[in-house]
Protein backbone atom coordinates (compact mmCIF):
# COMPACT_ATOMS: atom_id res chain seq x y z
CA UNK A 1 0.00 0.00 0.00
CA UNK A 2 1.60 3.46 -1.12
CA UNK A 3 2.43 5.29 2.18
CA UNK A 4 0.17 8.89 2.19
CA UNK A 5 1.93 12.23 1.96
CA UNK A 6 1.46 14.72 4.33
CA UNK A 7 0.01 17.17 3.32
CA UNK A 8 1.24 20.88 4.34
CA UNK A 9 0.29 24.26 4.22
CA UNK A 10 3.32 26.96 4.42
CA UNK A 11 2.60 30.67 6.27
CA UNK A 12 4.74 33.50 4.85
CA UNK A 13 5.24 36.63 3.38
CA UNK A 14 7.05 36.16 0.20
CA UNK A 15 10.63 35.25 1.83
CA UNK A 16 11.48 32.67 4.21
CA UNK A 17 8.19 30.77 2.79
CA UNK A 18 9.70 30.29 -0.51
CA UNK A 19 13.22 29.64 0.94
CA UNK A 20 11.66 26.67 3.24
CA UNK A 21 9.91 24.95 0.75
CA UNK A 22 12.74 24.80 -1.88
CA UNK A 23 15.22 23.48 1.06
CA UNK A 24 12.80 20.97 2.67
CA UNK A 25 9.88 20.36 0.70
CA UNK A 26 10.51 20.71 -3.22
CA UNK A 27 11.57 16.82 -4.65
CA UNK A 28 10.45 15.84 -1.31
CA UNK A 29 7.53 12.90 -2.38
CA UNK A 30 6.27 12.51 1.46
CA UNK A 31 5.36 15.71 0.94
CA UNK A 32 2.60 17.38 -0.76
CA UNK A 33 2.62 21.20 -0.39
CA UNK A 34 -1.32 22.26 -1.19
CA UNK A 35 -0.61 26.53 -0.57
CA UNK A 36 1.24 29.38 0.66
CA UNK A 37 -0.79 31.96 2.42
CA UNK A 38 0.34 35.56 2.34
CA UNK A 39 0.45 38.46 4.79
CA UNK A 40 2.61 41.79 6.01
CA UNK A 41 2.85 42.41 2.01
CA UNK A 42 0.21 43.97 -0.10
CA UNK A 43 -0.82 42.65 -3.18
CA UNK A 44 1.26 39.07 -3.04
CA UNK A 45 -1.55 36.83 -2.53
CA UNK A 46 -3.56 35.37 -5.68
CA UNK A 47 -0.36 34.42 -7.35
CA UNK A 48 1.03 31.43 -7.61
CA UNK A 49 4.55 29.74 -7.13
CA UNK A 50 5.51 28.76 -10.52
CA UNK A 51 5.91 25.37 -11.62
CA UNK A 52 9.77 25.75 -12.67
CA UNK A 53 10.42 27.00 -9.35
CA UNK A 54 8.44 24.60 -7.30
CA UNK A 55 9.63 21.54 -8.89
CA UNK A 56 8.45 18.37 -11.08
CA UNK A 57 6.19 17.15 -8.17
CA UNK A 58 4.18 20.21 -8.99
CA UNK A 59 3.35 20.67 -12.69
CA UNK A 60 0.61 23.45 -11.75
CA UNK A 61 2.50 25.24 -9.31
CA UNK A 62 1.52 26.18 -5.83
CA UNK A 63 -0.74 28.74 -5.38
CA UNK A 64 -0.87 31.66 -2.52
CA UNK A 65 -3.67 32.65 -0.52
CA UNK A 66 -4.48 34.75 2.06
CA UNK A 67 -3.66 33.74 5.52
CA UNK A 68 -7.67 34.64 6.28
CA UNK A 69 -8.29 31.59 4.46
CA UNK A 70 -5.71 29.31 6.41
CA UNK A 71 -7.83 27.24 9.05
CA UNK A 72 -10.79 26.79 6.20
CA UNK A 73 -8.47 25.60 4.02
CA UNK A 74 -6.87 23.54 6.94
CA UNK A 75 -10.25 21.37 7.35
CA UNK A 76 -11.49 21.52 3.35
CA UNK A 77 -7.88 20.15 2.19
CA UNK A 78 -7.73 17.68 4.91
CA UNK A 79 -4.22 19.54 6.19
CA UNK A 80 -2.04 17.76 8.63
CA UNK A 81 0.82 20.25 9.24
CA UNK A 82 1.51 24.05 8.83
CA UNK A 83 5.23 25.51 8.63
CA UNK A 84 5.32 28.90 10.28
CA UNK A 85 8.00 30.88 7.78
CA UNK A 86 8.13 34.60 8.58
CA UNK A 87 9.33 37.09 10.62
CA UNK A 88 9.67 39.72 12.90
CA UNK A 89 6.87 38.83 15.27
CA UNK A 90 5.75 38.42 18.75
CA UNK A 91 6.51 35.38 20.00
CA UNK A 92 2.90 35.81 22.04
CA UNK A 93 0.91 36.37 18.15
CA UNK A 94 3.56 33.20 16.84
CA UNK A 95 1.24 31.06 19.25
CA UNK A 96 -2.00 32.65 18.88
CA UNK A 97 -1.46 31.22 15.11
CA UNK A 98 -0.31 27.99 16.76
CA UNK A 99 -3.53 27.56 18.84
CA UNK A 100 -5.68 28.35 15.29
CA UNK A 101 -3.72 25.79 13.36
CA UNK A 102 -3.86 22.98 16.41
CA UNK A 103 -7.47 23.84 17.01
CA UNK A 104 -8.23 23.69 13.34
CA UNK A 105 -6.51 19.73 13.47
CA UNK A 106 -3.32 20.38 12.16
CA UNK A 107 0.67 20.11 13.57
CA UNK A 108 1.97 23.50 14.06
CA UNK A 109 5.63 23.45 13.14
CA UNK A 110 8.66 25.95 12.73
CA UNK A 111 11.73 24.45 10.72
CA UNK A 112 15.27 24.54 12.21
CA UNK A 113 18.74 25.87 10.87
CA UNK A 114 19.87 22.01 10.17
CA UNK A 115 16.97 21.66 7.36
CA UNK A 116 17.09 25.03 6.41
CA UNK A 117 20.36 26.42 6.15
CA UNK A 118 22.63 25.72 2.65
CA UNK A 119 26.42 25.39 2.87
CA UNK A 120 28.41 27.54 1.22
CA UNK A 121 32.00 26.39 -0.17
CA UNK A 122 33.17 30.02 0.39
CA UNK A 123 33.26 31.66 3.83
CA UNK A 124 30.50 33.53 5.14
CA UNK A 125 29.49 36.36 6.96
CA UNK A 126 26.14 36.83 8.22
CA UNK A 127 24.58 40.37 9.55
CA UNK A 128 21.03 39.98 10.87
CA UNK A 129 18.92 41.24 13.76
CA UNK A 130 16.62 40.90 16.89
CA UNK A 131 14.15 43.41 15.25
CA UNK A 132 14.01 44.99 11.36
CA UNK A 133 15.47 48.69 11.37
CA UNK A 134 18.42 48.16 14.01
CA UNK A 135 20.82 48.63 11.43
CA UNK A 136 21.67 45.84 9.69
CA UNK A 137 22.98 46.98 6.29
CA UNK A 138 25.16 49.70 7.06
CA UNK A 139 26.85 47.36 9.52
CA UNK A 140 27.14 44.93 6.56
CA UNK A 141 28.53 48.06 4.63
CA UNK A 142 31.00 48.65 6.88
CA UNK A 143 31.81 45.13 6.63
CA UNK A 144 31.90 45.02 2.66
CA UNK A 145 33.82 48.35 2.69
CA UNK A 146 36.84 47.46 4.88
CA UNK A 147 37.63 43.78 3.68
CA UNK A 148 37.40 45.22 0.38
CA UNK A 149 40.16 47.73 1.13
CA UNK A 150 42.52 44.64 2.75
CA UNK A 151 41.58 43.07 -1.01
CA UNK A 152 38.90 40.62 -0.62
CA UNK A 153 36.30 40.76 -3.57
CA UNK A 154 32.92 40.01 -1.89
CA UNK A 155 29.65 39.57 -2.92
CA UNK A 156 27.03 40.80 -0.99
CA UNK A 157 23.50 38.23 -0.92
CA UNK A 158 20.29 40.37 0.29
CA UNK A 159 17.26 38.23 2.56
CA UNK A 160 14.30 37.98 -0.02
CA UNK A 161 11.80 40.50 -0.90
CA UNK A 162 10.49 38.76 -4.56
CA UNK A 163 7.16 40.79 -4.80
CA UNK A 164 6.58 40.68 -8.56
CA UNK A 165 6.91 37.72 -10.96
CA UNK A 166 8.30 35.17 -9.01
CA UNK A 167 9.85 33.19 -11.89
CA UNK A 168 11.57 36.40 -13.47
CA UNK A 169 13.13 36.92 -9.91
CA UNK A 170 14.70 33.48 -9.61
CA UNK A 171 18.03 35.02 -9.94
CA UNK A 172 18.68 38.60 -9.51
CA UNK A 173 21.89 40.47 -9.57
CA UNK A 174 22.03 44.18 -8.79
CA UNK A 175 24.98 46.11 -9.39
CA UNK A 176 23.56 49.49 -11.45
CA UNK A 177 20.89 51.04 -11.13
CA UNK A 178 19.52 50.48 -14.45
CA UNK A 179 19.43 46.59 -12.57
CA UNK A 180 16.72 48.25 -10.53
CA UNK A 181 14.26 49.52 -13.26
CA UNK A 182 15.07 45.87 -15.35
CA UNK A 183 13.65 44.03 -12.06
CA UNK A 184 10.86 46.54 -11.12
CA UNK A 185 11.98 46.92 -8.18
CA UNK A 186 9.37 48.35 -5.38
CA UNK A 187 10.94 50.97 -2.51
CA UNK A 188 11.23 48.53 0.00
CA UNK A 189 13.78 46.68 -2.34
CA UNK A 190 15.12 49.81 -3.69
CA UNK A 191 15.89 50.58 -0.47
CA UNK A 192 18.88 47.79 0.56
CA UNK A 193 20.05 47.27 -2.77
CA UNK A 194 20.58 50.89 -3.84
CA UNK A 195 23.36 51.39 -1.01
CA UNK A 196 25.24 48.61 -2.38
CA UNK A 197 24.82 50.21 -5.72
CA UNK A 198 25.92 53.47 -4.78
CA UNK A 199 29.26 52.63 -3.29
CA UNK A 200 30.32 49.86 -6.70
CA UNK A 201 28.93 46.67 -4.71
CA UNK A 202 27.26 43.69 -6.00
CA UNK A 203 24.14 42.56 -4.02
CA UNK A 204 21.77 38.96 -5.32
CA UNK A 205 18.19 38.34 -3.88
CA UNK A 206 15.65 36.55 -5.40
CA UNK A 207 13.47 33.66 -4.61
CA UNK A 208 15.94 30.37 -5.21
CA UNK A 209 18.89 30.51 -3.20
CA UNK A 210 20.51 27.70 -3.73
CA UNK A 211 20.92 29.51 -7.28
CA UNK A 212 21.62 32.70 -6.21
CA UNK A 213 24.74 30.85 -4.16
CA UNK A 214 25.82 28.85 -6.84
CA UNK A 215 26.15 32.14 -9.16
CA UNK A 216 27.75 34.38 -6.09
CA UNK A 217 30.42 31.69 -5.29
CA UNK A 218 31.60 32.03 -8.70
CA UNK A 219 32.11 35.84 -8.20
CA UNK A 220 33.68 36.37 -4.99
CA UNK A 221 35.78 34.72 -2.26
CA UNK A 222 34.02 35.96 0.88
CA UNK A 223 30.11 35.87 0.79
CA UNK A 224 28.01 38.52 3.20
CA UNK A 225 24.68 37.56 4.35
CA UNK A 226 22.54 41.12 4.37
CA UNK A 227 19.87 39.68 6.73
CA UNK A 228 16.12 40.62 6.10
CA UNK A 229 13.52 41.76 9.31
CA UNK A 230 15.16 40.21 11.80
CA UNK A 231 15.20 36.10 10.10
CA UNK A 232 18.06 33.96 10.70
CA UNK A 233 20.60 33.52 7.57
CA UNK A 234 19.40 31.01 4.54
CA UNK A 235 23.48 30.23 4.75
CA UNK A 236 25.49 28.62 7.29
CA UNK A 237 27.50 31.36 8.46
CA UNK A 238 31.20 31.56 9.87
CA UNK A 239 30.46 34.65 11.71
CA UNK A 240 27.19 35.45 12.69
CA UNK A 241 26.75 39.33 13.54
CA UNK A 242 23.77 40.32 15.21
CA UNK A 243 22.49 44.13 15.40
CA UNK A 244 20.22 45.35 18.12
CA UNK A 245 18.62 48.50 18.86
CA UNK A 246 18.48 49.87 22.37
CA UNK A 247 15.24 52.31 21.26
CA UNK A 248 13.38 48.97 21.56
CA UNK A 249 15.10 47.28 24.28
CA UNK A 250 13.21 43.89 25.49
CA UNK A 251 12.15 43.29 22.28
CA UNK A 252 15.34 41.31 21.59
CA UNK A 253 13.73 38.17 23.73
CA UNK A 254 10.13 38.75 22.63
CA UNK A 255 10.39 38.28 18.63
CA UNK A 256 10.77 35.55 16.41
CA UNK A 257 13.11 34.91 15.37
CA UNK A 258 14.93 37.54 15.80
CA UNK A 259 15.68 35.80 19.39
CA UNK A 260 17.24 32.88 17.90
CA UNK A 261 20.15 35.09 16.30
CA UNK A 262 20.64 36.48 19.58
CA UNK A 263 21.58 33.28 20.94
CA UNK A 264 23.65 32.27 17.89
CA UNK A 265 25.68 35.54 17.75
CA UNK A 266 29.37 35.04 17.76
CA UNK A 267 29.04 39.05 18.00
CA UNK A 268 26.41 41.61 19.13
CA UNK A 269 26.43 45.17 18.26
CA UNK A 270 24.28 47.51 19.81
CA UNK A 271 23.48 50.21 17.33
CA UNK A 272 22.64 53.73 17.86
CA UNK A 273 24.01 54.41 20.80
CA UNK A 274 24.74 57.89 20.34
CA UNK A 275 20.46 58.63 20.32
CA UNK A 276 20.01 56.09 23.10
CA UNK A 277 19.73 56.40 26.63
CA UNK A 278 22.88 55.17 28.63
CA UNK A 279 20.08 53.24 30.76
CA UNK A 280 18.29 51.64 28.06
CA UNK A 281 22.07 50.68 26.43
CA UNK A 282 23.11 48.59 29.83
CA UNK A 283 19.93 46.82 30.33
CA UNK A 284 20.34 45.54 26.75
CA UNK A 285 24.20 44.66 27.24
CA UNK A 286 22.55 42.68 30.58
CA UNK A 287 19.78 41.27 28.50
CA UNK A 288 22.45 40.01 25.60
CA UNK A 289 24.90 38.55 28.76
CA UNK A 290 21.85 36.74 30.02
CA UNK A 291 20.80 35.52 26.70
CA UNK A 292 24.36 34.39 25.67
CA UNK A 293 26.88 34.58 27.41
CA UNK A 294 29.69 33.78 25.17
CA UNK A 295 29.03 36.43 22.36
CA UNK A 296 30.90 39.87 22.27
CA UNK A 297 29.28 43.06 22.88
CA UNK A 298 30.25 46.00 20.58
CA UNK A 299 28.79 49.60 21.14
CA UNK A 300 28.35 51.58 17.69
CA UNK A 301 26.50 55.13 16.61
CA UNK A 302 24.82 55.61 13.68
CA UNK A 303 25.23 59.41 13.03
CA UNK A 304 23.24 60.72 10.53
CA UNK A 305 24.44 63.27 7.69
CA UNK A 306 22.40 65.51 5.40
CA UNK A 307 22.49 66.70 1.87
CA UNK A 308 21.81 70.45 2.45
CA UNK A 309 21.06 71.36 6.17
CA UNK A 310 20.27 74.48 5.58
CA UNK A 311 17.08 73.84 3.82
CA UNK A 312 15.57 72.26 7.01
CA UNK A 313 16.75 74.90 9.12
CA UNK A 314 13.42 77.16 10.30
CA UNK A 315 11.15 75.17 7.90
CA UNK A 316 8.19 73.34 8.07
CA UNK A 317 9.18 69.47 7.13
CA UNK A 318 7.50 66.37 6.00
CA UNK A 319 9.37 63.44 7.39
CA UNK A 320 9.55 60.20 5.28
CA UNK A 321 10.98 56.96 6.51
CA UNK A 322 12.09 53.81 5.94
CA UNK A 323 8.84 51.86 5.44
CA UNK A 324 9.41 48.35 7.37
CA UNK A 325 11.13 50.23 10.00
CA UNK A 326 7.92 52.33 11.10
CA UNK A 327 5.39 49.93 10.01
CA UNK A 328 6.17 46.44 11.11
CA UNK A 329 9.47 47.46 12.78
CA UNK A 330 7.18 49.46 15.17
CA UNK A 331 9.25 52.63 15.34
CA UNK A 332 7.51 55.71 15.73
CA UNK A 333 10.43 57.68 14.26
CA UNK A 334 13.55 56.94 12.53
CA UNK A 335 16.73 58.92 10.61
CA UNK A 336 13.96 61.36 8.90
CA UNK A 337 13.29 62.73 12.11
CA UNK A 338 15.89 62.65 14.05
CA UNK A 339 17.45 65.18 11.11
CA UNK A 340 14.27 67.92 11.48
CA UNK A 341 14.85 67.76 15.03
CA UNK A 342 18.85 68.05 14.49
CA UNK A 343 18.68 70.94 12.29
CA UNK A 344 16.06 73.00 13.02
CA UNK A 345 12.78 72.39 11.67
CA UNK A 346 10.23 74.58 12.36
CA UNK A 347 7.60 72.30 12.58
CA UNK A 348 7.23 68.51 11.78
CA UNK A 349 4.06 68.63 9.38
CA UNK A 350 1.46 65.46 10.39
CA UNK A 351 1.07 63.39 7.08
CA UNK A 352 -2.07 61.60 7.90
CA UNK A 353 -4.00 65.09 6.92
CA UNK A 354 -2.47 64.81 3.42
CA UNK A 355 -2.52 60.86 3.10
CA UNK A 356 -4.75 59.28 0.07
CA UNK A 357 -5.59 55.81 -0.48
CA UNK A 358 -3.43 52.85 0.22
CA UNK A 359 -1.29 55.40 2.28
CA UNK A 360 -4.14 56.40 4.29
CA UNK A 361 -4.80 52.51 4.94
CA UNK A 362 -1.39 52.31 6.57
CA UNK A 363 -2.09 54.94 8.92
CA UNK A 364 -5.01 53.03 10.14
CA UNK A 365 -3.18 49.42 9.99
CA UNK A 366 -0.28 51.57 12.20
CA UNK A 367 -1.68 54.29 14.48
CA UNK A 368 1.72 54.08 16.24
CA UNK A 369 3.11 56.20 13.57
CA UNK A 370 2.33 59.53 14.07
CA UNK A 371 3.78 62.53 12.11
CA UNK A 372 6.09 60.36 9.73
CA UNK A 373 5.27 59.09 6.59
CA UNK A 374 6.15 55.28 5.60
CA UNK A 375 8.00 55.15 2.13
CA UNK A 376 5.25 52.56 0.83
CA UNK A 377 5.93 51.87 -3.15
CA UNK A 378 4.96 47.93 -3.47
CA UNK A 379 2.53 48.64 -6.62
CA UNK A 380 2.29 51.77 -9.31
CA UNK A 381 -0.96 52.41 -7.37
CA UNK A 382 0.71 53.15 -4.28
CA UNK A 383 3.82 55.06 -5.45
CA UNK A 384 0.87 57.31 -6.84
CA UNK A 385 -0.88 57.03 -3.43
CA UNK A 386 2.78 58.11 -1.51
CA UNK A 387 2.99 61.18 -4.24
CA UNK A 388 -0.14 62.33 -4.33
CA UNK A 389 0.46 62.45 -0.63
CA UNK A 390 3.40 64.24 -0.30
CA UNK A 391 1.79 66.83 -3.12
CA UNK A 392 -0.92 67.38 -0.85
CA UNK A 393 1.14 68.47 2.55
CA UNK A 394 1.46 72.34 3.15
CA UNK A 395 4.79 71.34 3.77
CA UNK A 396 8.46 73.38 2.75
CA UNK A 397 10.78 70.36 2.75
CA UNK A 398 10.76 66.97 2.17
CA UNK A 399 13.14 64.91 4.70
CA UNK A 400 13.97 61.28 3.39
CA UNK A 401 14.90 59.04 5.48
CA UNK A 402 14.56 56.11 3.47
CA UNK A 403 18.55 54.53 1.89
CA UNK A 404 17.06 55.48 -1.33
CA UNK A 405 16.75 58.34 -3.44
CA UNK A 406 13.32 59.24 -3.53
CA UNK A 407 13.28 61.59 -6.96
CA UNK A 408 14.03 58.47 -8.84
CA UNK A 409 10.80 56.49 -8.48
CA UNK A 410 8.28 59.40 -7.70
CA UNK A 411 8.15 63.22 -9.08
CA UNK A 412 7.14 65.91 -6.41
CA UNK A 413 7.11 69.53 -6.98
CA UNK A 414 8.59 69.79 -3.76
CA UNK A 415 12.63 69.94 -2.02
CA UNK A 416 13.87 67.05 -0.84
CA UNK A 417 16.67 66.80 1.26
CA UNK A 418 18.08 63.11 1.52
CA UNK A 419 19.46 61.52 5.11
CA UNK A 420 22.45 59.51 5.14
CA UNK A 421 23.64 57.05 8.04
CA UNK A 422 26.36 55.04 8.37
CA UNK A 423 27.67 52.54 11.31
CA UNK A 424 30.73 54.22 13.63
CA UNK A 425 31.99 51.72 16.25
CA UNK A 426 32.56 53.22 19.39
CA UNK A 427 35.84 51.85 20.19
CA UNK A 428 37.62 52.21 17.48
CA UNK A 429 39.50 49.48 15.64
CA UNK A 430 37.09 46.74 17.36
CA UNK A 431 35.55 45.55 14.61
CA UNK A 432 38.19 45.50 12.40
CA UNK A 433 39.74 42.81 15.31
CA UNK A 434 37.12 40.71 14.60
CA UNK A 435 37.20 40.93 10.90
CA UNK A 436 41.15 40.10 11.13
CA UNK A 437 40.24 37.21 13.02
CA UNK A 438 37.68 35.58 10.70
CA UNK A 439 40.31 36.44 7.95
CA UNK A 440 43.05 34.35 9.70
CA UNK A 441 40.59 31.19 9.43
CA UNK A 442 40.76 30.54 6.13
Amino acid sequence: MEKRKRRVIIMGAAGRDFHNFNTVFRDNDAYEVVAFTATQIPDIEGRRYPPSLAGELYPDGIPIIPEEKLTHTIKEEGIHEVIFAYSDIEHEYVMHKASKVISAGADFTLLGNDETMLKARLPVISVCATRTGAGKSQTTRKICEYLNEDGYDLVTIRHPMPYGDLEKQAVQRFATYEDLDKHECTIEEREEYEPYINKGMVIYAGVDYGAILREAEEEGDVLVWDGGNNDTPFYRPDLHIVVLDPHRVGHETKYHPGETNLQMADVCIINKCDTAEEEDIKELEENIERENPDTEIIRADSPIMVSDPEAIEGKKALVVEDGPTVTHGEMSFGAGKLAAEKYGASEVIDPRDSAVGSIKETFEEHPHLGDVLPSMGYSEKQLDDLEKTIENSDCDVVITGTPIDLSRVIDVDKPLVHVNYELKVQEEGRLEDILDGFKERF
